[in-house]
């Protein structure tokens, strides 16, 4: 006969570190933002329930405020364990990566998408711990590849840099419409 220790447990009497701090963020921002949803959906007069803009973000938001609590009261009986403050830090360590998509956005309409997604890649590649020239030629490779997709192949409209100002008329334009 195996012993309970064996056994898996559907509903684990301890925490996992961390559990605690994300479900009262998680039931914070549910919070927030169901209090905000009277200036931000609206009752329409004559539709039906099912077809009201503010019921299902009610329905949705009520869930999430609804079972966060039950989440929380079920981990006041849970034993903690050690390790939550390492992984809030790791929770905060990995926002790193948001401030540089952030830089990246707020570049492209300066230095152009060519120029900002170059450096991007290149830069998120060294910061990802590669050095190698392989690594950095494959880095570029995939930003020419993602620019000539986007702006090239899609059309997609993104906006040329300021720097392109600098660049006589016909190779400016050529840049604006395919970089």
């Amino acid at each position: 006969m195996e012993s309970d220790d064996a056994v898996p447990h559907v509903f684990p009497t301890g925490r996992r570190p961390g559990e605690l701090l994300f479900g009262l963020i998680f039931l914070a921002l549910a919070a927030l933002l169901l209090s905000q949803i009277g200036s931000q959906t609206q009752w329409l007069p004559g539709k039906g329930l099912a077809a009201q803009p503010r019921l299902w973000p009610l329905v949705g938001l009520g869930g999430m405020v609804f079972f966060g609590a039950l989440h929380l009261h079920s981990l006041t009986r849970a034993r903690r364990n050690p390790g939550r403050w390492r992984e809030a830090w790791l929770w905060l360590r990995s926002l790193e990566y948001v401030g540089w998509y952030l830089i990246y956005v707020f570049s492209v309409p300066r230095i152009g998408y060519l120029g900002a997604t170059v450096i991007f890649c290149l830069f998120l590649t060294w910061r990802a711990g590669y050095r190698s020239g392989l690594a950095f030629a494959a880095a570029g490779g995939f930003a020419l590849f993602v620019v000539l997709l986007f702006k090239s192949l899609l059309h997609v409209r993104i906006p040329g840099g300021a720097i392109y100002e600098y660049l006589p008329g016909g190779l400016r334009n050529f840049m604006i419409l395919y970089f």
